[in-house]
C-alpha cells in the first residue's frame, strides 16, 4: 500500500450533510453535504452549458431567494443567486426510503425531455462521523435502501453519483474496521442495482484530486467498488479544484482503469480552493466554507475530452458545508455564500 496523502477536503450538497475535501494529513478527506430545497421559479438569464441534456429542478431555493430579493428591491443581488437558480443540480436521494422522491423526479425531467443527475449517499458509516455523518444502519438496510432508489428510478434515464467520498475514506483509512471490511463489496452490489435499470448510468465518486495520493491504491479501490460494471468515477464533488487540475488527476487515474471515463463536479471550482498561502482560521478547515470562492463552468456535456462525460454541478452552490465560518449545518441554504460564489462569477472559468 503506497502513500496516502490527505489534501484538501470539501463538503457535498445534502439535506444536512456535507462533503469535503481536507488539507494534508487528515485521516479523512472527502466532500458532503445534503440539500433541503424548496423554493419558487423567478425569472432567468442565465442558461445551462452548450450541451447540456441535464434536468434543473423548476422550483428551487436560490430561486425562492432571487424572487425575496426582487421584492425587497435588491435587484442585482437577485439578478446573482438566479445564475445558481437556473442550473441543473443533483438531487440528493434522502430518507429511509428514497422511491416516493425518486419516482417524482425522474417523472418531471422525463416530461421535460431531461436527464436527472441523482446522488446516493447513505452508506452505513458515511462520512467517518464528521459533519455529514449517518447513513444506513448496517448492510442489510443499505441494499433495502438502492433496491428502493433503484425501483423509483424504473426505466426512466438518470445518472447516478454513487457515495461521495466512500471509496476514498476507504483509501485513506478512516473508517472502522467492520465498515471497511465490507464497503467495496457493498458498492460493486449498489452499481450493479442501479445499472440494472436500463436508462441508468452510473458513475462511482472517487475524490478529489488533492486527497488521496497514491492512485494504483484508489484504482485497485475502485476495481473493488465495481468500477468495470459502472460507467466511470467522479471527481472533485462539493470540492474547489479547478477543471485543469481536476482533469490532469482525473485522465491519470483513468490511464490506470484502462481508459474509464469521468464527470467533474465544477459547482463552486471558478477560483480554486482557498489558497495554502491564507490559513484556516482556528479550527476553520480550508474545504469548509472557504471565503472569496465562486460558480464554476455550467453543467455540460461539452467537456472537450473523449473521456470526460460531463461538467456537473453536484454540490448544490449555497448550501453549506458544514458549522465553521459562522454557517449553518451541512446542507442547509445560506444566502451570504450563495451570493459570495454568484458575485465573484461573472464569467465561470472552464
Amino acid at each position: 500500500m503506497g502513500e496516502v496523502v490527505l489534501m484538501a477536503r470539501i463538503p457535498t450538497a445534502r439535506p444536512a450533510g456535507g462533503a469535503r475535501h481536507r488539507a494534508a494529513v487528515l485521516a479523512c478527506a472527502g466532500a458532503v453535504c445534503l440539500p433541503l430545497c424548496a423554493g419558487a421559479a423567478v425569472a432567468s438569464g442565465f442558461t445551462d452549458g452548450p450541451g447540456s441534456p441535464f434536468w434543473a429542478e423548476p422550483v428551487n431555493r436560490p430561486a425562492k431567494q432571487a424572487r425575496i430579493w426582487q421584492e425587497r428591491g435588491r435587484d442585482e443581488d437577485a439578478e446573482a443567486v438566479q445564475r445558481i437558480a437556473e442550473q441543473p443540480t443533483a438531487v440528493w436521494m434522502t430518507g429511509e426510503d428514497p422511491r416516493e422522491q425518486v419516482e417524482r423526479v425522474t417523472e418531471a425531467a422525463e416530461r421535460a425531455g431531461r436527464i436527472p443527475l441523482l446522488v446516493a449517499y447513505n452508506i452505513p458509516h458515511r462520512d467517518c462521523g464528521q459533519y455529514s455523518s449517518g447513513g444506513a444502519r448496517d448492510a442489510g438496510a443499505y441494499r433495502a435502501w438502492v433496491a428502493r432508489a433503484a425501483a423509483g428510478i424504473g426505466e426512466r434515464r438518470a445518472w447516478v453519483v454513487l457515495e461521495p467520498d466512500a471509496v476514498a475514506q476507504w483509501a485513506a483509512g478512516c473508517l472502522p474496521q467492520e465498515a471497511r471490511a465490507g464497503r467495496l463489496g457493498l458498492l460493486a452490489e449498489a452499481v450493479r442495482a442501479f445499472k440494472a435499470q436500463r436508462g441508468t448510468s452510473v458513475y462511482i465518486d472517487a475524490g478529489n484530486a488533492g486527497w488521496i495520493s497514491d492512485q494504483q491504491l484508489l484504482a485497485d479501490a475502485l476495481k473493488k467498488a465495481g468500477i468495470a460494471d459502472a460507467d466511470g468515477f467522479a471527481l472533485n464533488v462539493s470540492n474547489f479544484h479547478t477543471t485543469p487540475v481536476t482533469r490532469t488527476y482525473g485522465l491519470q487515474l483513468s490511464d490506470r482503469l484502462g481508459g474509464a471515463h469521468f464527470i467533474i463536479d465544477t459547482s463552486r471550482n471558478g477560483k480554486g480552493p482557498l489558497p495554502p498561502t491564507l490559513p484556516s482560521e482556528g479550527g476553520n478547515e480550508a474545504w469548509c466554507n472557504p471565503p472569496g470562492r465562486a460558480l464554476g463552468t455550467p453543467p455540460t456535456t461539452a467537456t472537450g475530452d473523449p473521456r470526460i462525460d460531463a461538467f456537473v454541478w453536484i454540490k448544490r452552490p449555497g448550501e453549506s458545508d458544514g458549522s465553521c465560518r459562522g454557517a449553518p449545518q451541512a446542507g442547509r441554504w445560506w444566502n451570504e455564500y450563495a451570493l459570495g460564489l454568484a458575485t465573484a462569477s461573472s464569467a465561470p472559468a472552464r
